[in-house]
């Protein structure tokens, strides 16, 4: 079983430092509309990072393990909550109520391994699995174009 280990503080405020293993520091904040000083991404926007990173590293687990060639992956993500239940309205629900995942695969296989790939992605993925156990409505799309049109950089 993997264990995972992170350490935070928060000086009574918005912001809070986060350590995970011997990285950088990492912060989280609000924007400043919400009382925050709008210094790092929300814990929310953390969450949406942690999608399309997980999904980033399932992606290139199932492609080795397919033998699927591609050149590169670009998401776009976005969610919707409504405000009132982080602020404790009965009946609200303090997380996302709906999302949409756009990937885009840019990859020459044939359309049977990209559904192929799609669909191990999405069944193998532990955050958007997160997504499906709380019952977000989450809009997923995949689209697969020629591996030559890939202009990513991820340094």
């Amino acid at each position: 079983m993997g264990v995972r280990h992170v350490k935070a503080t928060n000086a009574a405020g918005t912001r809070t430092k986060i350590q995970v293993r011997d990285f950088d520091a990492a912060y989280t904040d609000e924007p400043a509309s919400l009382g925050g000083t709008n210094s790092a991404p929300s814990p929310l926007e953390t969450v949406l990072i942690a999608l399309v990173g997980c999904d980033g590293v399932i992606i290139n687990g199932v492609a080795k393990a397919m033998s699927f060639d591609y050149s590169g992956v670009d998401f776009a993500c976005e969610s919707q909550i409504d405000v009132r239940g982080p602020k404790g309205v009965p009946g609200i629900r303090p997380y996302f109520e709906s999302g949409k995942l756009d990937i885009t695969v840019y990859s020459n296989e044939p359309d049977e391994r990209f559904r192929k790939l799609c669909k191990n992605v999405e069944f193998r993925c532990p955050v958007m699995n997160l997504f499906a156990a709380a019952k977000v409505d989450m809009t997923v799309t995949w689209t697969q174009k020629p591996a030559a049109d890939y202009n990513g950089n991820v340094d």
